[in-house]
């Protein structure tokens, strides 16, 4: 299963890298990801509202200059699921959302979800996928960890940061939890899941080709 995905935000070639190398480690047996860079036309950075329409629609740009090289899906690189449609397109590759599968994927198990991101105009743009996938009731909100760029290849301070969020979700019982990054190792153990959304949709992905 090949898949294509797109960086939401124009990257380095390290970063480029280490998205990639991430990829490699998540996906299950005989899925293969390629990911590219976004390029100039997405911003640097997702800090505005306005930064996430300009990446929305560099990402959507990108899927559809993407060649015809036998992809199963696209899957863009990043949890505001930029392009992927709410209802059927008919496209001939589907635009798949890691925020989607994984969001979809806990309310149809029963659990009760919230999700953390590092800013808050990625937190209200989240909000306002869940609301338009339909999941609002399964949906206990976002915390906002005020986290600069440099943090998503911060494992430990992206982590640390997280821990504190995760104590509130406990309090009101809730069981599950969204990074709110498609780019960022989870390794910050808790009674709480911290659910990684790139790693959760690859598997389900992944379990959908071999049914």
């Amino acid at each position: 299963m090949k898949i294509f995905s797109v960086t939401p935000v124009h990257v380095d070639a390290e970063e480029l890298a280490r998205r990639r190398a991430r990829y490699r480690r998540l996906a299950p047996p005989g899925v293969d990801v390629v990911l590219e860079d976004g390029g100039p036309q997405v911003p640097a950075q997702l800090r505005t509202r306005q930064d996430v329409d300009v990446s929305t629609a560099g990402v959507v740009a990108a899927l559809a200059r993407a060649a015809d090289e036998g992809f199963a899906a696209y899957l863009p690189d990043c949890v505001l699921d930029p392009g992927v449609p709410v209802t059927p397109d008919g496209a001939a590759v589907p635009t798949v959302g890691m925020l989607r599968l994984t969001a979809a994927h806990l309310a149809a198990t029963g659990r009760r979800f919230g999700a953390v991101t590092r800013n808050r105009a990625i937190a209200d743009a989240l909000a306002g996928r869940i609301e338009g996938y339909g999941l609002t009731a399964w949906f206990a909100g976002v915390t906002v960890l005020d986290l600069d760029f440099e943090a998503i290849a911060d494992t430990r301070r992206w982590n640390r940061a997280v821990r504190d969020a995760l104590d509130d979700f406990a309090a009101r019982g809730v069981t599950a939890v969204i990074n709110g990054c498609s780019a960022v190792d989870t390794d910050a153990p808790h009674p709480v899941e911290l659910v990684d959304p790139a790693a959760c949709a690859l598997r389900l992905l992944a379990a959908g080709a071999r049914s």
